[in-house]
């Protein structure tokens, strides 16, 4: 008669691989710390200097000229009803408006109170309070 010998784990096999991913965890945990914000702020940072700059730039090549402070990003969307009305409209020129990595919507003051020939162009970054240090602007 032969027996089978049955082929498991042992109690002790088992905490020892669970040990082992913990202490891995362990060193990488804080690595990863932090790393959260620094990609919200360079998602900021991307839709400020080149994503929402591009229709802008698109826009103003269309019509002479960049959309009016009281016009806003919106006229990237919709065909702005105010004056200066647009000679040229050719948009939408983005899909929909992106809002900053927190929630709110991008500043667009045109013109800028930084860059006095064009626009300004800024999120209040993570404290969502305009004028502040972490603020992420086109200056």
């Amino acid at each position: 008669m032969q027996f089978k010998s049955k082929v498991a784990f042992s109690l002790m096999e088992i905490m020892l691989v669970v040990i082992i991913i913990g202490l891995l965890a362990a060193l990488a945990a804080p690595r990863l710390v932090g790393k959260s914000k620094e990609a919200r702020i360079a998602v900021a940072r991307s839709d400020v200097n080149s994503n929402i700059p591009t229709a802008l730039d698109f826009f103003e090549l269309d019509n002479g000229q960049f959309p009016s402070t009281d016009q806003g990003i919106d006229g990237l969307i919709r065909k702005p009803s105010t004056s200066p009305m647009p000679t040229n409209w050719n948009g939408p020129y983005l899909k929909k408006l992106p809002k900053d990595p927190w929630n709110e919507e991008y500043v667009y003051l045109s013109p800028g109170n930084h860059n006095t020939a064009d626009y300004d162009l800024f999120s209040k970054g993570p404290d969502k309070t305009e004028g502040t240090s972490d603020d992420i602007g086109n200056w």
